[in-house]
């Protein structure tokens, strides 16, 4: 690991850590000396399969990860055991509109669903409702 930023404990016997450095979300479970990997770890990019910068990260019951991607200003939502993550919020590109971030940095949930995301530079807390299907 290179650059751990942050770390997710839900209530699933495991840790998830966002390895910044090296674009990508490691889960670690109880009694395991080796990550396994979860998201990104595809080099650095913009495409549905990388992350750049991945900082905050949370994940919900059924397991689904979260991750403020930091500088691809968006957050991403990865299914588990998914090869690629979808864009939930954000662009790809630096916004101050509703649904836009400039460098996220921090996620966490509400006893609703409801998702909450740190924009840094914009200096706000931006909310979403996560539909599940």
């Amino acid at each position: 690991m290179l650059d751990g930023r942050a770390i997710a404990l839900p209530l699933l016997e495991s840790v998830y850590v966002s390895d910044t450095d090296n674009n990508r979300v490691i889960k670690w479970l109880e009694a395991t000396t080796e990550g396994i990997l979860v998201a990104g770890g595809q080099g650095s990019g913009n495409d549905i399969t990388q992350l750049l910068h991945p900082l905050g990260v949370v994940v919900d019951a059924l397991g689904t990860v979260y991750i403020a991607d930091c500088i691809n200003n968006r957050v991403m939502c990865w299914i588990n055991g998914a090869s690629h993550g979808d864009i939930i919020a954000g662009a790809n590109v630096e916004g101050t509109e509703a649904n836009q971030f400039y460098y996220p940095i921090g996620l966490s949930f509400d006893r609703h669903g409801n998702l909450y995301g740190f924009d840094e530079r914009n200096h706000r807390v931006q909310q979403f409702k996560i539909e599940h299907n």
